[in-house]
């Protein structure tokens, strides 16, 4: 009887894990897709109306609203992919919001903060699975270890 409430527990906590894993790939995905649909025109708007939210919104993520509970699901190496893509994020967040460049170096910048967010993004994908995987963490390729 024991064993088996230890067992719906496990399941149940490989369950939230996978649906945390699930919503970070999602989050990730659509805000690495919303920044490449925007780009162009977001740094336009800006020239034109010098209205920030344009810019912001274009970074606006789930992510936030995570806890730390559900972030102690992931595995530290999971954990240390999400921190990196966040990171970068954060930082076009930050400049996005703060930042007195004019529109040219606005788009560069933006461009170079661009990259280093779909490197992250491609390592987290990477570490943690895309969305169309469920919440399942990637097999890993490479050589495999045979026991004897």
């Amino acid at each position: 009887m024991r064993a088996r409430r230890l067992e719906s527990a496990s399941d149940l906590r490989d369950a939230e894990t996978r649906r945390v894993r699930h919503l970070i790939t999602l989050d990730a995905r659509n805000v690495v897709a919303r920044l490449e649909r925007r780009l162009v025109e977001m740094v336009g708007l800006f020239s034109r109306l010098r209205d920030r939210a344009p810019l912001l919104e274009a970074v606006k993520s789930w992510f936030p609203g995570v806890s730390f509970g559900q972030l102690a699901l992931l595995e530290p190496e999971e954990q240390r992919a999400v921190d990196a893509f966040y990171r970068v994020v954060e930082d076009l967040r930050w400049y996005l919001e703060y930042t007195e460049d004019m529109p040219l170096q606005l788009e560069r910048t933006i461009g170079l903060l661009f990259r280093g967010i779909v490197e992250s993004h491609a390592a987290l994908v990477g570490v943690v699975g895309r969305p169309e995987d469920d919440g399942k963490r990637p097999r890993r390729r490479g050589k495999r270890r045979h026991s004897r």
